[in-house]
């Protein structure tokens, strides 16, 4: 049996799949497990975090073809050129929906995977298309239910308490590594998207109100994809920023995917970004804003606006942040019960593995029929 795992898109989804694939070639030395890189960048990464969390996994670290014609191919080009390789396999293993461009290209025999990445509440994690996937993974009763209930997945064709990610994560950091004065951290974590996120509307006030703040530090850490396309304007507006003791700037390091701020902020500003779900898995005050209006309240798309205050402007901003950590209390309820329901695992409880038995198994059942 071989399986691969490929890398078509950013670096943020390789935690999503790669511990399965490492926890895959040490429990099941009958497979051959491939990784496959879309690049050098990807490679490397993936070899860092191998070396450092798996250094004995029995992996073949692959790099795909690139068309010779598109120096910079988009994901499914790179799907197309590297078809004939794919499709060699018994399983395809993937963290993102692009993906299932591949069954338009013919994908013959070869099972299709998703191991999602991330766990949010959004509409696009619970697309139509989903149910084209011949097995996933889902994290906790949350995402099985609304899955289950919109008819994209049935019994035998799933497998639940897999968030790979978690099992990688180190113990929560310490602040201080930052910043050294006593003062709470703010992580403010806008989406991508522009019609959901709160960046255009608020971000650069943001910016100015901690800038003059005495009271509060900040770590803006968005998501890796605000400012995917590196154009120098989208870095260098940031500058004067960059030179204040009490502002930390990062636009898409490892430590803004790999849990490091989501571990150290002691309260989360933000608006849809699925890295909410994963900061309340240790409970801490949340502020959310609403820079588009929708009608959120009993919407599981917006499930997550229910963990802290919503407010749909910046007037008064001190004082509402000043009461979202004074209010925390009355939401702690509900982030408990959030967190268990999204997850039904905790950072520290490994599920990789499980992952990795329930694919192995799926495709024995599918061998022996």
């Amino acid at each position: 049996m071989r399986v691969v795992f490929p890398y078509f898109a950013q670096l943020h989804q390789v935690f999503h799949s790669l511990p399965i694939a490492a926890e895959m070639s040490l429990r099941h030395r009958q497979v051959e497990v491939h990784v496959a890189a879309a690049t050098s960048a990807h490679r490397d990464f993936i070899k860092t975090l191998l070396a450092k969390h798996a250094p004995d996994a029995k992996v073949h670290l692959d790099l795909l073809s690139r068309p010779w014609f598109k120096p910079n191919p988009g994901k499914k080009k790179m799907m197309a050129t590297n078809l004939r390789y794919l499709r060699s396999f018994n399983a395809i293993v993937v963290p993102e929906r692009t993906s299932l461009f591949m069954r338009q290209l013919g994908l013959g025999n070869t099972r299709l995977i998703w191991t999602r990445h991330g766990a949010g509440d959004r509409a696009v994690g619970f697309a139509p298309d989903v149910d084209q996937f011949d097995f996933v993974l889902v994290s906790g009763r949350k995402i099985e239910r609304r899955l289950l209930n919109a008819g994209l997945i049935r019994p035998g064709k799933y497998s639940s308490g897999v968030y790979a990610k978690f099992d990688w994560m180190g113990k929560p950091h310490d602040s201080h590594a930052l910043f050294d004065n006593g003062r709470p951290t703010v992580l403010y974590n806008p989406h991508f998207q522009e019609p959901l996120s709160s960046w255009k509307k608020y971000g650069i006030d943001v910016l100015n109100f901690f800038a003059n703040s005495d009271q509060y530090n900040l770590i803006f850490a968005p998501h890796v994809r605000l400012f995917d396309i590196p154009l120098d304007i989208n870095y260098k507006s940031f500058e004067p920023y960059r030179i204040l003791p009490n502002i930390h700037i990062d636009q898409g390091s490892e430590k803004s995917i790999d849990m490091t701020y989501i571990s150290t902020a002691d309260m989360y500003l933000g608006d849809v970004s699925s890295q909410v779900a994963e900061f309340v898995t240790r409970p801490r005050p949340c502020l959310f804003l609403d820079s588009h209006g929708p009608d959120w309240r009993g919407n599981l798309d917006y499930e997550c606006w229910n963990l802290g205050p919503v407010i749909n402007g910046l007037d008064d901003f001190r004082e509402k942040i000043a009461a979202a950590f004074s209010s925390h209390s009355e939401y702690l309820p509900a982030q408990r019960h959030y967190a268990a329901e999204t997850f039904g695992i905790m950072p520290g409880e490994p599920s990789a593995a499980r992952g990795a038995d329930a694919i192995v198994d799926f495709l024995r059942g599918h061998a022996a029929h």
